[in-house]
């Protein structure tokens, strides 16, 4: 009789399981990323390669900056540019693929996989999940980009006092620079998690991916219409050469050129709309 009434008492004895909070759902996404040693393997050598490409550049110019330079008739004087070299375009470009493809990675990965089910089951609340994955992939990449913004920008300068052509943080333009060299790396990584999430595909997500980034802006290039290139201006990359260049270089703009706040607006607006996509998604199509 006694283990019967135990038995009928035990299910209201049961307290409860407390529901997952934001700091266990960005543990358990930590987890998640941490277990793939691909991915973050990929993400530190591809800031190696983008700090490299930077710190060569500016080294194989060094002998380039001790020849004379006469002054060409039409052209103004020599003058070296330490952002366009120590910053450059190319290393900017290997670092928002890893990232953009990291986070596509992060959604797509989950879906391919079936894990989407395990953590849906756990986590019901489907715009916590994806807010704590948004969260971790930004923390991630952000921290990516600051070390190969500083180390390119520091390193690649002090290379270039010995020429007394190099810059300091403070001088006009550099802070501004770093910043959105930085910054674009987790753009791009929100970039690839919207991919990810509308796509759920490996290879689709890629090719999106590299079409935004990379194919696009050449469909938007030249001056003869104002609004094609005025699209091409606020794309991300677009963006953040603009922010990134030196206001006391030679380096003409052209016509219909992009302003300093209009390129931070549209890092921003990459940047939030990307995030929206990939959290409407989630939350309203099937799993």
């Amino acid at each position: 009789m006694s283990t019967l009434t135990s038995s009928r008492t035990r299910p209201s004895e049961h307290a409860a399981e407390p529901a997952a909070g934001f700091v266990d759902l960005l543990a358990a996404e930590w987890i998640k990323m941490r277990s793939l040693r691909s991915t973050y393997w990929v993400l530190a050598l591809s800031a190696v390669v983008a700090i490299a490409i930077n710190v060569n550049a500016v080294r194989s110019d060094l002998t380039y900056i001790d020849q004379p330079h006469p002054p060409l008739p039409g052209f103004p004087p020599f003058k070296y540019d330490p952002l366009f070299h120590g910053l450059g375009s190319i290393a900017a470009d290997v670092m928002a693929l890893a990232a953009a493809s990291f986070g596509a990675i992060t959604v797509f990965g989950e879906y391919a996989t079936g894990m989407i089910r395990t953590t849906l089951a756990a986590t019901p609340d489907r715009r916590a999940v994806i807010t704590a994955k948004v969260a971790l992939v930004t923390a991630i990449t952000l921290v990516l980009g600051v070390i190969v913004s500083v180390t390119s920008f520091f390193t690649t300068n002090a290379m270039l006092a010995s020429r007394h052509v190099g810059l300091s943080i403070h001088d006009p333009g550099c802070l501004r620079a770093v910043t959105a060299y930085a910054l674009v790396i987790p753009v791009c990584a929100l970039i690839g998690m919207a991919f990810g999430a509308v796509l759920r595909h490996a290879t689709a997500s890629i090719v999106a991916i590299v079409g935004v980034l990379f194919i696009l802006p050449m469909l938007f290039g030249g001056e003869r219409y104002r609004f094609l290139k005025e699209i091409g201006n606020h794309l991300p990359l677009a963006a953040q050469g603009r922010l990134a260049l030196n206001p006391d270089s030679n380096v003409s703009l052209g016509e219909y050129p992009a302003t300093i706040t209009g390129s931070w607006i549209a890092l921003a607006a990459w940047a939030l709309v990307s995030v929206a996509i990939a959290v409407i998604v989630v939350r309203r199509r099937d799993v």
